[in-house]
Order: structure tokens, then sequence, then C-alpha cells
């Protein structure tokens, strides 16, 4: 777990009125819970409480194109790719490696900076390093998450205003040939 993201999220939760906090990556799951104490003072401190992990770790699913020779892999979650008919937009492409973008943090994700404003990006937007793709809230801080590839986005994968959690997939960016 990255300590500086850990302790970034600490500072933030302790400047905040939230009582409990739950972060899990990498197989750690930790629960943060500010305990008020009964003096005059009105001051709370973080306390780290180690939470019981499940028997399995889940894997997230990858990207990897399907292989090409001999009988095709069994996919429990998916159907088998047999005609060379494109997919539905609102399945995932597999026969091309796509770039994902996932959320750094828990929050609400909005695709534009404001109600009334253009979305940043839409269905086929190129984009470069550095574009802001959305916009993350978490403890009303606006987060902008922006692209690390240059390529165009083929789905949004979250509606606006939906919450999201951390390390959900929010894009996938077919990459430029040349920047690949």
């Amino acid at each position: 777990m990255d300590l500086t993201y850990l302790r970034r999220l600490l500072r933030i939760f302790d400047e905040s009125s939230a009582s409990e906090l739950i972060i899990e990556e990498e197989g750690v799951k930790l629960r943060i819970v500010k305990h008020q104490h009964n003096t005059h003072s009105e001051t709370t401190a973080p306390v780290l409480v180690p939470m019981p992990m499940p028997s399995y770790v889940p894997v997230p699913p990858t990207m990897a194109p399907l292989p090409s020779t001999g009988a095709p892999a069994p996919a429990p979650s998916a159907p088998p790719v047999e005609t060379p008919a494109p997919p539905p937009p609102h399945e995932e492409v597999v026969e091309k490696k796509l770039h994902e973008i996932r959320s750094p943090i828990v929050g609400t994700f909005y695709r534009a900076p404001a109600p009334d404003a253009e979305p940043f990006v839409q269905l086929g937007s190129h984009v470069t390093p550095g574009t802001t793709l959305c916009i993350i809230e978490a403890m009303k801080l606006m987060n902008e998450i922006q692209s690390d590839v240059a390529g165009t986005v083929v789905k949004i994968c979250v509606e606006n205003g939906q919450p999201v959690e951390y390390n959900q997939l929010l894009f996938l960016i077919e990459p430029d040939a040349a920047g690949g």
C-alpha cells in the first residue's frame, strides 16, 4: 500500500466530519475510526483497526487478446468470440489492447466541470497525456482524473453522478499506434 497515498487520505479524513473510513487495496483492508475523547477537548484521533480479510483475493479482469490458434479458451463470465462482427457498444472490446483508466479514490463521478457544462470527453474523443477525463468528488474535494496515454476514448464505464469505488474502471482508451 502506498504510504504517501495513505497519509494523504488520513490527512483528508482527519480534517473531515466522517467518523469511519475503510480502505481496501492489494489484499489489505484497513478500517480507520475516529473516537471522540470524553474530555472538554473536541479533538479526535484516527485509530487504525485491522480487519479480517476473506481467504481469497479477487483477480481483476485482464484486457489480453484472445488466442488466435487452437480452441478458444473458456471464459466463464463472457461468451466466446466466434464471429468477426464487432461487439455491441456496451460490451468490453477484447480484440484490441485497450488502456484502462481506473478510479484512484472512492467518490462521485462527474463527466463535466459543472451540471450545465459540456463533458470533458465523449466517446470517440482523442486524448493526450494530461487531458482531463472527469472529476471525482471525494469529501467535497474535486479531483480531476487525467489521461496518462494518447489515444481515443472507446468506452465510458460509469454514468454521470454515480458513486465509484477505488480502482473501479472508468474509461477504456485505445492507445495511438505510435504512442501505444
